[in-house]
């Protein structure tokens, strides 16, 4: 049964904005769920009351109700018992999806947004097929550390940390969230890293993603308020309410070296 987890406190809102957190009870890896506090942060400083629902297992996903989607990660037979009840909402997700709603995936979400995707034991798993992205696996190797990209379309930088032992491989209609400053990305290649099509936003980054780059939190409430409100909504300036939340490049050092230019003492 659909339930609330999370709303604003009582107040005047001009706006008001609903979240549905996909499988919530199921897929929280690495802390996830801060993506949803972050949303929900940006949200009121821009004037939105909000309200955050678990949509889980036997539960419909109403694509008219819902203004914002949060797919998180989770571990491999976590997703294995997801990949079971996708199906049933296969339709109000693609519709919602193609329909310019707003999601945002991370890691198993991103994975089973896709085709199918291999776990580490070999085992194919179906996605809900909305998405043209396929994930294998890879042998005796996971991409871990930190990782930073940048969007060329937004001309935003994004920092985070991946932890994942799948390849993600992107069909023609998709773009990447970013292309890879340093770090591994979506596969071997280190291209590119995550997904954007429509407004889906999909990422291996963890974190949780939206905590580190308040820039993408922002882009996706007002890409959500606008939507719902119309382009021409007046909101406050990035710099006027989140100007202080600044993105911090911390990271592995040994990562970025270069080893080939030391000089002897």
């Amino acid at each position: 049964m659909v339930y609330t987890s999370l709303s604003s406190k009582a107040g005047n809102y001009p706006y008001q904005l609903n979240i549905a957190h996909l499988y919530g009870n199921l897929m929280n890896t690495y802390g996830d769920n801060g993506n949803i506090l972050m949303l929900k942060y940006v949200a009121e400083k821009l004037g939105a009351h909000v309200t955050v629902d678990i949509v889980s297992l036997h539960d419909d996903f109403d694509e008219n109700h819902y203004n914002i989607a949060f797919f998180g990660g989770g571990q491999d037979f976590e997703q294995s018992i997801i990949a079971g009840d996708l199906p049933a909402k296969k339709e109000s997700i693609d519709n919602y999806i193609q329909n310019d709603g707003v999601v945002l995936a991370i890691c198993g979400g991103f994975q089973l947004l896709g085709q199918y995707y291999v776990e580490a034991s070999g085992k194919r798993i179906e996605g809900l097929g909305v998405m043209g992205h396929y994930t294998l696996n890879q042998t005796n190797n996971r991409f871990i550390g930190d990782i930073k990209i940048h969007n060329d379309e937004f001309d935003e930088t994004y920092y985070g940390f991946e932890n994942h032992q799948g390849r993600t491989f992107l069909s023609d209609d998709q773009k990447p969230l970013g292309l890879v400053v340093y770090g591994n990305g979506n596969n071997e290649e280190k291209v590119g890293e995550g997904v954007h099509y429509k407004n889906v936003f999909g990422s291996y980054f963890h974190g949780p993603i939206l905590s580190r780059n308040a820039n993408l939190a922002y882009r996706l409430v007002t890409t959500a308020l606008k939507k719902k409100y119309g382009q021409d909504i007046q909101l406050p300036a990035y710099e006027d309410i989140l100007g202080q939340e600044i993105a911090e490049e911390y990271s592995d050092v040994k990562s970025k070296a270069d080893f080939t230019s030391t000089k002897e003492k």
